[in-house]
């Protein structure tokens, strides 16, 4: 009886290391909820339907948008944040899910405790756009036409504690601007309605505002890489606008909630990094300025941790603080 209940106890000892391997292996086994936390057709929800479309062709199983914007994104990411663990519910967010408790007064989430990282999937810089009716050719040039009616202009961003609102905080303080900052619910109708005139300007990552730029609808007048973009050989860098040594450029990862299985996680970072290899994933990320990353979930933490404190010594020194 004793060998037999220690062969029972140890096959239960055996079943029980195998599960997460066998979870891994028969990962997905029905549809995926993609939670964006933003309106659709900005440049986070562009990127993740890009990289979602491919993504399940990889694993096999549909990947559902989910579409949740409000409070800056943090609706969807409590949304993505209270979910079971079991990697059918997934938040593609931007940096702008990391910066968001280092500005706000009022935490709802922790960015680090609350989820588990999943993948980079890359970056790219974001450009200050004028409406075409408002003067300057260059970030320095508006900047002067700014000064010279305070109060008049003003920016739109898409949302508390992107990485468009920090850069425009960042542009007001250090080139002493005093231009109200208009909030949106978003990519997409933060720059509708610079377009309309009804805000003078707003500082956007390239694969939502390179459309308006093509189409003569906004004006790029500098962009926040500390390197001009081959893509525009002419658009000075904020950093040669009158703030040197400034970059500062929105990256996008996906997420789930805390304690996902590493098998799990693992499944979809290798899916992630395959999808954003495809030729034809690659060739529209070039057109949208879209530098991709390969790392794994444990580099992805680092990253986390990198920009909370380096970020957050750039919140503290601009004093940078809201309540939604």
């Amino acid at each position: 009886m004793k060998l037999l209940s220690r062969a029972i106890a140890g096959l239960g000892l055996a079943l029980l290391s195998a599960t997460g391997p066998a979870l891994a292996q028969g990962y997905p086994a029905k549809p995926i909820r993609m939670i964006v936390p933003y309106t659709p057709g900005g440049s986070i929800d562009t990127v993740g339907r890009i990289v979602a479309d491919e993504m399940q062709r990889i694993l096999g199983q549909p990947i559902v948008i989910d579409n949740k914007p409000g409070a800056s994104g943090m609706i969807g990411s409590q949304e993505a944040a209270r979910a079971p663990a079991d990697g059918y519910t997934l938040l593609f967010n931007a940096s702008s899910q990391v910066y968001m408790p280092l500005v706000i007064g009022r935490k709802t989430y922790d960015a680090e405790k609350d989820f588990t990282p999943v993948a980079q999937v890359g970056y790219v810089p974001l450009a200050v756009v004028l409406n075409p009716a408002v003067p300057g050719k260059t970030l320095a040039e508006f900047a002067a036409s700014a000064r010279s009616q305070p109060g008049k202009l003003t920016w739109a961003t898409s949302g508390l504690g992107t990485t468009s609102h920090l850069t425009e905080e960042m542009i007001n303080r250090q080139l002493k601007l005093d231009m109200e900052i208009v909030l949106y619910k978003g990519a997409a109708p933060q720059l509708t309605d610079v377009v309309g005139g009804h805000v003078s300007a707003a500082v956007s990552p390239l694969p939502g505002v390179s459309p308006f730029i093509k189409a003569g609808k906004l004006k790029a007048v500098a962009v926040t890489s500390a390197k001009r973009l081959a893509s525009m050989p002419d658009v000075p860098t904020v950093a040669e606008s009158g703030m040197p040594g400034f970059e500062l450029l929105s990256w996008y990862g996906l997420w789930g909630p805390a304690n996902m299985s590493k098998e799990v996680v693992a499944r979809l970072n290798a899916a992630v990094h395959q999808a954003v290899k495809n030729p034809t994933v690659r060739a529209r990320f070039a057109e949208l300025s879209f530098e991709t990353a390969d790392n794994t979930p444990a580099q992805f933490a680092g990253l986390i941790q990198d920009e909370i404190r380096r970020v957050g010594q750039v919140v503290k020194a601009a004093n940078i603080r809201i309540d939604p």
